[in-house]
């Protein structure tokens, strides 16, 4: 009897230690698995606006560029001089974070976020792919997958606006399908590289330009962190686009335009406020949002319609200073572009040969390319009360468009440089209602 006890016990004790119970306290300790999955945050917003004039914007004139040029009636009145009026909550978003077992020695995570700011204009309201990517995450090497922000934005160094055009169009600012390498090459010095591909926004001549070219646009970044207090980092590109496959006479065309990018950012940050600069040279930066494109150099042979390319350069300066207070803040940015027109002298006569005629302006394909600079001042004020937060922004934006002279010939010489221009300005009013989760 004493035997067959001894045998229950120790099955008794086996089946214990099996099923995670430990014996020496009497409790349950049930292995827990890790908590992998994917967390949900996000916030509704409420944008509620005036602006003063008519403007370069999309999605009802949410995402604000700058103000449209003059636009004189038959009387002389000008078109554009009229105010308009908007509540949108587009903006609204949703963000999962993802956490998974190891993979190839790594920590694993993601994230899938989007919007409801649509594709397009007339797909306005609809859910808009934000971020989607995988990393993979070595300690000091890590590896992002998908798609995610253009190295020319900086995640720790943006502004702060509480417009969404989040300094657009002084900001570079597009989200793009890549493949970036980061490696810490000490604790405080990073290096970043990426290869990507156009999603958000494109070249002009469409999504199919970069991809055709058979490169991706190419991105390097340096990064120094000296501290909590101080950072510095180096951006530098280059992209290369093939505008057509075509001739407008239906011949076979492979003549592509390369266009280099170049930032440099600093961000001071201290207990009582945060001030962050950057300055931007770009060439063909009309996909990240600023002014600027190509445009025609030269036609080589009207009966073909074969064409050499110019990149247009691009500069832009920003800097944003607030406060860091988590009850109230206030913060300013401020941004300067200018148009350094293109790289190399166009053809005084660009031929058009589907509508044959003349026009020394016909061949740019840029964003402004009748804008000498554009300036902008937008002060905030932010009140946080728990998960709730109200903002409001005065956004003054002004745009210098090249003027004519007595003969109706517009202000511009071969280079695409601005020689003579006239100033106009809107004033946003912005108030916007965070709910965040």
């Amino acid at each position: 009897m004493k035997q067959l006890t001894s045998s229950i016990i120790i099955v008794f004790a086996t089946g214990l230690m099996f099923t995670g119970i430990q014996t020496s306290s009497g409790q349950e300790t049930e292995e827990q698995e890790p908590n992998y999955g994917i967390s949900w945050s996000g916030f509704v917003k409420n944008d509620f606006f005036y602006d003063s004039r008519q403007t370069v914007s999309v999605r009802e004139r949410h995402f604000l560029l700058y103000p449209q040029n003059i636009d004189e009636d038959a009387d002389g009145n000008d078109i554009n001089d009229r105010g308009s009026l908007n509540f949108l909550s587009i903006q609204s978003r949703l963000s999962g974070n993802i956490t998974g077992p190891d993979a190839f020695g790594a920590e694993t995570s993601g994230k899938i976020e989007g919007a409801f700011f649509g594709h397009s204009n007339p797909d306005i309201n609809g859910f808009r792919l934000r971020h989607a990517f995988v990393k993979l995450d070595w300690g000091k090497t890590q590896l992002i997958t998908g798609q995610y922000w253009h190295m020319m934005f900086v995640p720790e160094c943006f502004p702060g606006t509480i417009s969404f055009n989040t300094g657009v169009p002084f900001q570079y600012f597009t989200r793009n399908p890549q493949i970036r390498l980061s490696r810490d090459v000490t604790d405080n010095i990073k290096f970043r590289l990426a290869a990507a591909m156009q999603r958000d926004f494109a070249s002009p001549g469409g999504f199919s330009s970069l991809s055709n070219s058979t490169m991706p646009d190419i991105q390097a970044q340096l990064q120094i962190n000296a501290g909590e207090m101080l950072l510095v980092g180096f951006t530098g590109g280059y992209k290369q686009v093939l505008p057509r496959l075509e001739t407008t006479t239906g011949y076979k065309t492979e003549e592509t335009v390369g266009g280099f990018t170049a930032n440099t950012y600093f961000k001071i940050s201290t207990s009582p406020v945060t001030i962050k600069l950057q300055g931007i040279f770009a060439q063909n930066a009309y996909d990240g949002l600023m002014i600027g494109g190509y445009a025609i150099k030269e036609i080589t042979d009207v009966a073909h319609d074969y064409r050499h390319y110019t990149p247009v350069n691009t500069m832009s300066m920003w800097t944003d200073i607030h406060t860091n207070g988590k009850t109230f803040s206030a913060g300013l940015f401020a941004g300067y572009s200018k148009n350094l027109g293109t790289a190399d002298k166009m053809s005084t006569d660009i031929i058009d040969t589907e509508n044959d005629f003349i026009s020394p302006f016909y061949g740019y394909y840029q964003r402004g390319h009748n804008i000498d600079y554009l300036m902008r001042v937008s002060p905030r004020l932010m009140f946080n009360s728990g998960k709730f937060r109200v903002a409001g922004e005065l956004e003054y934006t002004m745009a210098a468009y090249a003027s004519y002279d007595d003969n109706g010939i517009m202000q511009i010489d071969n280079n695409g440089m601005v020689t003579e221009s006239e100033t106009v300005s809107n004033l946003r009013l912005l108030l916007a209602v965070f709910y965040f989760f």
